[in-house]
């Protein structure tokens, strides 16, 4: 792809298929018990690893770069707070923390060139900077958006969409986190979704920085594709082995006894898959317009979907107010899409 213009229009199209497929990809598992989510994020994981071993194949096996792996485990640590995250603070608040985070530490990194990556430019930086902060206040929208979702969190039926990451929300009354204070949950619950927002925003990361150092000759990563598809194996990778990791620490301190849900095996693969394909269509954004570009619109939009679809398909979100607030926020966030695109032209 050496046309500029095929560039930038592949990069768009990936970027809206990224968009409905995080936006989505929790679907399959509207209707099923998936306990405290442990054991769903590493089915989850498995369907990402394997996606990634067929796009390795089909790229023929490109080098496997190691240190690649460690965006994987960043965004795997990232999302095992995500239940906690949802128990102490709500959904609308924690998408609001973490999905800001996300947006303004994945633009920034690559915008102003920390963690040791260069700099990002645009052609228009008024306007990408503009697109960056709509995305960023859209979020807010979302927070007074209210769901119809009965108090017994743990009906089957009821498990709200409106989220990126969320595995699990059902309650259980041996958790830690419902033994914390009033005080405490807030505090826990706003915390990390601080930390979780800037690891998802660092994903990425390990690649940009294997890419620019590829291109000086006195680095270990000289001559590294600058493809960004390339690392996707390596990405997932990560993502598997720390998940692993992570699942048998949990079944550790569970004493072998984790709690497993077999009903939610292939819906949990399903929803890995279109994670999975997701995210590689949002690798392919990064190389055709870069970070700096496609982290703005890839983390504004997601939430509006998950968000029609509990109008539209579940009755999650109902009255003349939230839906006022719904055109609000795909406006903000098809105007902020719009000036990051420009941005780039």
């Amino acid at each position: 792809m050496s046309d500029n213009g095929t560039d930038l229009t592949v990069g768009y199209i990936c970027s809206v298929l990224a968009i409905l497929l995080y936006g989505s990809n929790f679907v399959p598992l509207k209707k099923y018990d998936t306990g405290d989510g442990m054991f769903l994020q590493w089915v989850l994981c498995a369907a990402i690893w394997l996606v990634a071993l067929v796009v390795n194949l089909i790229l023929h096996c490109p080098k496997f770069w190691p240190f690649a792996m460690l965006g994987g485990c960043i965004w795997a640590t990232g999302n095992i707070a995500v239940v906690p995250i949802i128990k102490t603070i709500g959904l609308g608040l924690g998408i609001l923390i973490w999905g800001s985070f996300n947006a303004l530490t994945g633009w920034a990194s690559s915008r102003f060139g920390w963690f040791g990556l260069d700099a990002e430019e645009v052609s228009k930086p008024l306007l990408n900077y503009i697109g960056a902060g709509l995305s960023v206040v859209s979020a807010f929208i979302f927070l007074f958006i209210k769901s119809e979702i009965p108090n017994n969190t743990c009906s089957v039926d009821n498990t709200p969409l409106m989220t990126e990451h969320v595995i699990n929300e059902s309650q259980d009354p041996c958790s830690w986190v419902d033994k914390l204070s009033t005080v405490h949950y807030r505090i826990v619950g706003c915390s990390l979704a601080v930390i979780s927002g800037v690891l998802y925003g660092s994903t990425f990361v390990p690649i940009i920085y294997i890419k620019d150092h590829s291109k000086r000759n006195d680095s270990m990563y000289a001559g590294a594709s600058q493809y960004d598809l390339d690392y996707v194996f390596a990405h997932f990778s990560g993502i598997f082995l720390t998940s692993t990791v992570y699942f048998l620490a949990y079944c550790i301190a569970m004493k072998n006894s984790p709690k497993l849900y077999p009903e939610a095996v292939l819906p949990g693969f399903l929803s890995g898959v279109l994670w999975a394909i997701a995210t590689c269509c949002w690798f392919i954004a990064n190389h055709s317009l870069s970070a700096v570009v496609s982290f703005p619109i890839i983390t504004a939009g997601p939430g509006l979907i998950a968000a029609m679809w509990g109008v539209f398909m579940f009755k999650e979100i109902q009255g003349l107010q939230n839906y006022l607030l719904m055109i609000l926020a795909f406006c903000i966030i098809l105007t902020g899409a719009l000036c990051t695109a420009f941005s780039k032209i």
